[in-house]
This record gives structure tokens, C-alpha cells and sequence, in this order.
């Protein structure tokens, strides 16, 4: 049986009643997934959305039992009451940080084969002294892997990201001619993996027009269009770079798989304004295959069981491919 991990996130936020609710959806993924986080804030979502799910706190996966939800509590003596549902707590950032670290110490280990994820809060991250800006930099910073890039996967379209959790000043000196064509092979590697015999890649352009032939920036001529002619060379399917303002499009209607955005928002706005219930974040390039939901914690619709697990589930889905 292929065992995955779930990390239920910030227990303040939506990521433990979304995660129950995906499992309650599917009886094979209750039967393979290892969550991570809170028994005491599972069980209080277990009893409000009436699930009557039974649980097995493990410590090692020799202590896994059939028919139960196995998991794995990295703070035990933590309560129910403990944790503020809906707010930002220095407990919920503390949780959420210790909950992916057993996770990716499970998955180097071979007990699982794959790690998704639901949401944690980077203000309680940084309260608790975790100075991340987020999953893919914990998983990066935790597992081996000369490089990765974080790709966003919806049915419609995909992203993947020459720069992220940066300023915009900072992402214009990411983009170097190595960092483009390093992203551009994680691009064609992922995409084989997931099936597709020769993934067609966007590049885009950093700057309006992809740079007007050096009118509005020089980064195209000194950096992207190298990297798009070393990848041309070596057999990948890659054009670019593809004015920001139409790549996006064109890729929705059928001329690529994917799109190498330059920095966060040019690959995350497109994204969320097509796919934001159901778009995947998959961490790329690690020894850990890590899939993610695509949006926050949520911590206004908190507690009020009527947070969506659809995310959660295409994540999962994801994940098992990969």
C-alpha cells in the first residue's frame, strides 16, 4: 500500500477540517494517508462534522493499525482548548513548523512517498521563531536537492517560478540566465513525470513587452533569451520570452503545458483568478515530493465548517502521480 502524509497546517486556521473532510470523501485515502499535527484539534473537527473517525497516535510506522485515521501528534500535550481558532497564536506557528518536520523526517525515511500540504500562516510561523517564508523554503532548507522551484498546477493552466518569496526588486536579480534555464528543465522533468511525453514551455518575459528588444529592460537579452537558447539546444520544447500580459492566455487556449514565470505574483495572479478552489502547489527539484493546497489559512471562516477540501483533495490526487 503507497502511504502519503498529510501536514494539517496551522491548527487555527481551515487545514484540519479540510483535512478530515477530504478523507471522509475517500475511503482509499483514509486507508494510506498519515496526517500530522493535533489529535486533540482533530478530534474536536471529527466530533463537530460528525465523521466518528477513530485515531491511532504512532510514533514510528510500525505502530500503523488498519481501519483507524493514523497520525502523528508532534505535540501531544497540547489541548483542544489550547489552540484559538482564528486568530494568529505563537501555538498555531509552533504546531504548524513541528507538523513538517516529522513530515519530511517520515518521508526521507521511505514511510511515506509523498507530502501534502494544508495551509500554515507565516505570521505565527515567524511569532514562533521559524524564519520562513513559507513551506517550499522549510522543504527546501530540510531536504536535499541541488534546486527546486515551486509550480502551480490547475486543469487550465500551470506556473512554474523562476523566483517567489522575494521583493520585486530582489526577483529582477534572481533572474539570471543559470536560474532560468535551471527552472526550465524543472518545468520539462515534472511534467514527464506526470505523463506528458514532451511538455511544450512558455517562457515569460520579466519585463512589459518581454523587454521591446531592450526599450524597457535588458534582463531578456542578457539572461532569459540565453537560457531559452541553451534549453532549444539540448531538445526541450521551449519558446520564449513571451510578453507577461499574453503567455498566460495562450497557454490557457492550448499552445503550451506550462509557463515559466519570473517572479511570484506574474504566475500566482493568473492562477488564482482561474483555479483558486482547486490549483495545486507542488514543491519541485527535492528528494521529497511535497503537493500543497493553493490558498491560506483562512482564519475568518475558521471553525465554521464550510471551508471546501476540493484543493486538498486535487493536491493529493497530484501528489500520488508524482
Amino acid at each position: 500500500m503507497k502511504r502519503f502524509g498529510i501536514t494539517v497546517g496551522d491548527p487555527c486556521g481551515i487545514g484540519p477540517e479540510i483535512t478530515l473532510k477530504a478523507l471522509h470523501a475517500s475511503t482509499a485515502y483514509q486507508q494510506q494517508a498519515l496526517l500530522f499535527g493535533s489529535r486533540a484539534i482533530l478530534e474536536h473537527y471529527n466530533k463537530a462534522l460528525g465523521f466518528g473517525f477513530a485515531f491511532n497516535a504512532i510514533t514510528t510506522i510500525g505502530d500503523w493499525k488498519e481501519g483507524m485515521i493514523n497520525l502523528f501528534d508532534p505535540m501531544p500535550e497540547v489541548k483542544a482548548e489550547d489552540i484559538e481558532i482564528g486568530k494568529v497564536t505563537v501555538l498555531g506557528g509552533e504546531l504548524a513548523f513541528q507538523s513538517v518536520l516529522a513530515s519530511i523526517e517520515f518521508a526521507l525515511r521511505g514511510d511515506i512517498s509523498s507530502v501534502v500540504t494544508a495551509p500554515l500562516n507565516k505570521e505565527a510561523l515567524h511569532l514562533a521563531g521559524h524564519k520562513f517564508a513559507g513551506h517550499t523554503e522549510i522543504f527546501g532548507a530540510y531536504t536535499h536537492g541541488t534546486s527546486y522551484a515551486m509550480l502551480l498546477w490547475s486543469e487550465k493552466l500551470k506556473a512554474i517560478h523562476v523566483s517567489t518569496h522575494v521583493s520585486l526588486r530582489q526577483a529582477c536579480d534572481a533572474c539570471t540566465k543559470e536560474r532560468v534555464l535551471t527552472v526550465i528543465h524543472l518545468a520539462d522533468e515534472t511534467l514527464r513525470k506526470a505523463g506528458y511525453a514532451r511538455p511544450r514551455i512558455a517562457v515569460a518575459g520579466l519585463n512589459p513587452h518581454a523587454g521591446e528588444n531592450g526599450l524597457f529592460g535588458s534582463e531578456e537579452i542578457e539572461h532569459i533569451i540565453p537560457a531559452v537558447e541553451v534549453a532549444k539546444a539540448e531538445g526541450l520544447a521551449v519558446d520564449g520570452p513571451i510578453p507577461p500580459d499574453t503567455v498566460f492566455l495562450k497557454t490557457m487556449n492550448g499552445s503550451y503545458d506550462v509557463v515559466v514565470a519570473m517572479y511570484h505574483d506574474q504566475g500566482h495572479i493568473p492562477l488564482k483568478m482561474l483555479a483558486f478552489d482547486s490549483a495545486v502547489n507542488i514543491t519541485v527539484g527535492l528528494d521529497v515530493i511535497r503537493t500543497s493546497v493553493d490558498h491560506g489559512t483562512a482564519f475568518d471562516i475558521a471553525g465554521k465548517l464550510i471551508a471546501s477540501e476540493k484543493s486538498l483533495l486535487e493536491a493529493i490526487s497530484i501528489g500520488m502521480k508524482l
